[in-house]
C-alpha cells in the first residue's frame, strides 16, 4: 500500500483545479459574472453623489454621465432628481439580474463538480484490494466520498473565485479612491498588509487541526455504522446505553475541537474587523477635515466611505475565506491521500482478454500470507481439470477461504501461482477474469432492491424469462410468487425480509443465471437446517453440472456430489478422495 502524501495548500488547489478541468467553460462564466459586480459596485454611491453634489449642492454631473444625458435634464433639480432614482433603480436591477446569474451558475457547477469527484472516489474505492477495506473498514472511505468530496466545490467556488473577484474588487476600488483622493487611498490600503500576514499565520498554523476534525468525525462515523450493522446483536445484549455512550464520547472529541477552531476563526475575524474599523475611522477623520479645509466635497467624502465598505469588504471576505478554505482543504487532502493509495492486485499494462474459460485450475506451490509474520498457505499445489467438482474442507481459519480468494484474485500469492487454462490468473484482464466465475457466499450478499433485481445482479440484461428460469432451477420460484409483489418484493436491507434459505436460493439463482464457466460455492449451507441443506444441495449439484466447482463446507453431506476432496491442514493441502 502506497505511503499517504502530505500536499502543500497550494499543491491541493492545482489539483482541485485539474480535476475541474471539465467544467472550466461555465467556472469561467461563474468567474465573468462574479467580475461584473466591480463596475456595479463602483456604480452603486453615483447616485448619492449627483443627489449630493448637483440637486442639493451646485457641483457639475460626473463627466461619464453628463455626455450621456440630455441637456434638458441637467438644466432643473427635480430632473437630475429623477435621474438619479432612475439610474439608482437600474444599478439595483443589474445587480439582482448578476446575483441570479451567479447564484445559477454556482449550483450547476458546483454540483457537477461533486458529482464528478465522488464518481471518481468510488471507481476507485471499487478498484482498491480487499486488504485495504478490510484494514480501513467502509466509515472512513464512506465519509470520503460523501463528505470530503464537496471540498471541490468549496475550495473553487466558495474559496478561489470569490477571492480573486475581491481582489479585483479591492484593486478597483483603490484606484477609484485614489483618484478623488490619494491620501485617503493611502490611508484605507494601510490595513491590508495586516489581513494578508494574518491569514497566512491561520493558514499555516491551523491547517493540522483541521485534518484532525476530519478525522474525528470519520471517527464518529464509524461508531454509526457499527451500531446500525449490529443493531441484533446491540438489542440482544441490551448495550443500548454502552453504545450511545461511546457514540457521545467519541462525539464529543469532534465537538471541542470544532469549538477550539470556532474560537481560533473568532479571533482573525475579529483582528480583522478591528483593523478595518480602525482604518475607516482614519479615513473619516482625515477626510472630514479636508471637507472642511476645502479640499474635497462632501459628496466625494460621502462617495470615498461608500467605496471604503467595498474596498474592506474584499479583505473580510479574504479573511473569512482563510479559515473556510482550510477545512475545505483538510477535506481536499484526504481526498487526494485516498486517490493516491493503490490497489495491490493491479492489471497488467499488456493484460490479455479472456471470453470463456475451459475451466483447467492449477495451483502452483502456492504460498500467501496476510501479514508476513503469519503465513495461511505454504506451498500448495493442486490441478483441477475442466469439469471436475473439487470439495474442500479443513477446520476454522485454516485457509479455505483464502484459496478461493487468490482464485478469484482478490489478492495475488506471495509466492507461487495460479493458472487458469494454463496462463497465469495475473496475466488476464481483471473484469474478463472474474466473469469466468460465479459465487454463492456462505451469507448471501442482497441489495436491497427488488427479488428480480438480486437475480439479475450478474447478467444486468437478462430478460424476465430467464430470471425466472434461474428461480426455477434454483427451487426459488415458488416461494417468490407467494411474495408480496412477487419478483418485484423489495427484500431490505441484505435481504433481511426473507428467510436464511430463501437469501440463498436467490443467491443460487443469481449463479444460475450468471452462466459463468466456473462455480465457486463458499460454506453455502452452513447457515440452513438439514431439511433446507438437502433442497439447496440439489440445486447446486444441477448447477455445478458441466462446470468446473469449487466447493468450501464443512458439512461433508455438502461434498458428496464432488469428484475430489481435498483438506487444509496447517497451511497444507492433503487429498482426501
Amino acid at each position: 500500500m502506497k505511503p499517504r502524501a502530505r500536499h502543500s495548500s497550494l499543491a491541493l488547489v492545482r489539483l482541485l483545479l485539474a480535476e475541474a478541468r471539465p467544467y472550466w467553460l461555465p467556472i469561467s462564466g461563474k468567474f465573468l459574472v462574479n467580475f461584473l459586480s466591480t463596475p456595479l459596485a463602483l456604480l452603486t454611491p453615483l447616485p448619492l453623489k449627483v443627489i449630493v453634489d448637483s440637486v442639493i449642492g451646485a457641483q457639475p454631473l460626473p463627466w461619464f454621465v453628463g455626455i450621456l444625458v440630455p441637456e434638458s435634464v441637467t438644466r432643473s433639480a427635480f430632473g437630475l432628481l429623477v435621474l438619479a432614482a432612475g439610474m439608482y433603480l437600474l444599478i439595483a436591477c443589474l445587480n439582482q439580474l448578476q446575483a441570479l446569474g451567479s447564484y445559477a451558475l454556482y449550483t450547476f457547477t458546483g454540483e457537477g463538480l461533486v458529482l464528478s469527484l465522488r464518481k471518481r472516489l468510488l471507481e476507485h474505492a471499487q478498484r482498491l484490494s480487499l486488504s485495504f477495506h478490510d484494514s480501513r473498514g467502509t466509515a472512513d472511505s464512506l465519509y470520503r466520498i460523501h463528505d470530503d468530496a464537496p471540498s471541490i466545490q468549496w475550495v473553487i467556488m466558495d474559496g478561489l473565485i470569490p477571492v480573486v473577484s475581491s481582489g479585483l474588487m479591492f484593486t478597483a476600488m483603490a484606484v477609484v479612491i485614489g483618484r478623488i483622493n490619494v491620501e485617503l487611498a493611502v490611508i484605507a490600503l494601510v490595513v491590508s498588509p495586516f489581513v494578508v500576514m494574518l491569514g497566512h499565520v491561520y493558514d499555516r498554523r491551523m491547517g493540522a487541526h483541521y485534518s484532525r476534525v476530519k478525522e474525528l468525525e470519520s471517527g464518529v462515523l464509524r461508531v454509526l455504522q457499527e451500531i446500525f450493522a449490529s443493531i441484533r446483536l446491540v438489542q440482544a445484549f441490551a448495550r443500548e446505553e454502552h453504545e450511545t455512550t461511546r457514540f457521545s464520547e467519541r462525539s464529543r472529541e469532534g465537538m471541542q475541537a470544532r469549538i477550539r477552531l470556532s474560537v481560533a476563526e473568532g479571533i482573525v475575524i475579529l483582528a480583522t474587523n478591528l483593523a478595518i474599523a480602525g482604518g475607516t475611522a482614519l479615513v473619516l477623520f482625515v477626510g472630514a477635515r479636508g471637507v472642511q479645509a476645502g479640499r474635497l466635497s462632501l459628496g466625494e467624502l460621502l462617495v470615498v466611505i461608500a467605496y471604503l465598505a467595498q474596498l474592506y469588504g474584499p479583505l473580510q471576505t479574504v479573511t473569512t475565506q482563510f479559515t473556510h478554505i482550510q477545512s475545505s482543504l483538510a477535506s481536499a487532502r484526504r481526498v487526494f491521500e485516498f486517490l493516491n493509495e493503490t490497489p495491490e492486485v493491479v492489471e497488467r499494462a499488456d493484460a490479455r482478454p479472456l471470453r470463456r474459460a475451459a475451466g483447467a485450475i492449477e495451483f502452483c506451490h502456492v504460498s500467501f500470507a496476510y501479514r508476513s509474520a503469519h503465513p495461511v498457505l505454504s506451498g500448495i499445489s493442486l490441478t483441477i481439470d475442466p469439469g471436475t467438482h473439487v470439495g474442500i474442507s479443513g477446520v476454522t481459519g485454516a485457509g479455505k477461504s483464502t484459496l478461493l480468494y487468490l482464485l478469484l484474485r482478490f489478492y495475488d500469492p506471495t509466492g507461487g501461482c495460479v493458472l487458469l487454462d494454463n496462463v497465469d490468473l495475473r496475466d488476464y484482464k481483471l473484469a474478463d477474469l472474474r466473469s469466468q466465475f460465479a459465487i454463492v457466499h456462505q451469507e448471501p450478499i442482497l441489495l436491497w432492491t427488488s427479488v428480480a433485481e438480486n437475480i439479475a445482479y450478474g447478467r444486468p440484461g437478462a430478460t424476465e424469462r430467464e430470471i425466472v428460469e434461474a428461480a426455477k432451477a434454483a427451487d426459488a420460484h415458488d416461494f417468490i410468487r407467494r411474495l408480496p409483489e412477487g419478483y418485484r418484493t423489495q427484500v431490505g436491507e441484505r435481504g433481511v425480509t426473507l428467510s436464511g434459505g430463501e437469501r440463498q436460493r436467490i443467491s443460487i439463482a443469481r449463479a444460475f443465471l450468471r452462466n459463468a464457466p466456473i462455480l465457486v460455492l463458499d460454506e453455502p449451507t452452513s447457515a440452513v437446517d438439514a431439511n433446507t441443506e438437502a433442497e439447496i444441495t440439489e440445486a447446486l449439484e444441477r448447477l455445478a453440472r458441466g462446470r468446473t466447482s469449487v466447493t468450501i463446507a464443512h458439512r461433508l453431506s455438502t461434498l458428496k456430489y464432488c469428484d475430489v476432496r481435498v483438506t487444509i491442514e496447517n497451511g497444507g493441502l492433503q487429498v482426501v478422495t
